[in-house]
């Protein structure tokens, strides 16, 4: 028969393969900062020929540049951070601070989209002169860097979420570098020099799109909401039926250190006669297969709830 309040703290992290694993992640991490020093460069080259050609779409889209060149950097240091020990001071490591940046990020973006508005509308009304060849030559060469750098992602983004992530991002970027060709072609051939302000604001909604998934995102995950697509009350069901010892599933709390980064605590009330270890086994077999949770700690109530007078029924029971 189990001691009362029996804690197991595990992470359940396989080390085989390390060394595969890790040239693995050498490789996609070099991906990462080839992909973030190529949007760089470009994002400098589009806010000077935005400013040489008056081009408010070529500075809008080196805008939208920026939120990517940001995202890529948080996969390159989220890769980075993660491999860093936890310390005495910050037990849980320092996952958590590709999630604060991209916090800052998405908010810093909402300043930018308001002054693309505002630009783009005194354009609208007081359209100025705008050099297409310039801008043309600048857009066309930010198209075909955009098109280099998802290319270099793609091949690999199907297995790996920062990766696919990164990839969504440049998507955007080319899609803006050909709004610009556009609108550097309406205005070449048929003097629109509304085609300038109209196709900014289109590129500045895909910025205000991006900002606001990241900005919803990262708040979750400091708010340590439960991760998307899952369910507190399934994670239960499944843990209550994963041994026959298990009476019930309380204070099940499930959350995010980073993004993929799951971490789960929770009391199991068992059976008088149930078999504590066997139990907890299962827990932890049933939350990294089918919830792909590694980060676990569980206590282990035989009997009663000892602490239902603080509402273990009203924490994820089951």
């Amino acid at each position: 028969m189990s001691t009362p309040h029996t804690h197991s703290h595990d992470h359940s992290h396989s080390h085989g393969h390390s060394h595969d694993r890790t040239g693995v992640a050498d490789q996609r991490g070099r991906k990462l900062m080839f992909a973030f020093v190529l949007t760089t460069v470009m994002m400098a080259v589009e806010v000077i020929g935005g400013f040489w050609s008056g081009s408010l779409a070529l500075l809008a889209d080196a805008g939208h540049m920026m939120v990517d060149a940001l995202a890529l950097l948080l996969a390159v240091v989220g890769a980075v951070m993660a491999t860093r020990p936890a310390d005495a001071r910050r037990s849980y490591g320092y996952g958590r601070i590709e999630v604060l940046v991209g916090f800052v990020n998405a908010l810093s973006q909402f300043v930018l989209v308001s002054w693309i508005f505002y630009e783009a509308i005194g354009r609208l009304l007081h359209p100025g002169e705008i050099l297409s060849g310039v801008m043309l030559v600048v857009a066309i060469a930010g198209l075909l860097v955009n098109a280099l750098v998802l290319r270099t992602l793609h091949g690999h983004a199907h297995d790996d979420v920062n990766l696919a992530g990164a990839s969504l991002h440049v998507l955007g970027d080319l899609l803006g570098s050909l709004a610009a060709v556009l609108a550097a072609l309406a205005i070449r051939w048929f003097g629109w020099l509304w085609a300038d302000p109209v196709l900014s604001l289109l590129v500045s909604l895909l910025i205000l799109s991006s900002a606001w998934r990241l900005l919803r995102q990262s708040a979750h995950i400091l708010l340590e909401g439960v991760p998307d697509g899952m369910d507190s009350a399934a994670v239960a069901a499944s843990l209550r039926d994963a041994d026959p010892a298990i009476r019930g599933i309380h204070h099940l709390h499930v959350w995010q250190l980073a993004s993929g980064s799951r971490m789960a605590t929770l009391h199991a009330e068992l059976h008088e006669s149930g078999d504590s270890a066997q139990a907890l086994q299962a827990i932890k077999r049933i939350l990294l297969e089918r919830f792909e949770i590694q980060h676990v700690t569980v206590q282990i109530d035989p009997g009663e709830c000892q602490d239902r007078a603080q509402g273990c029924a009203r924490h994820g029971h089951a």
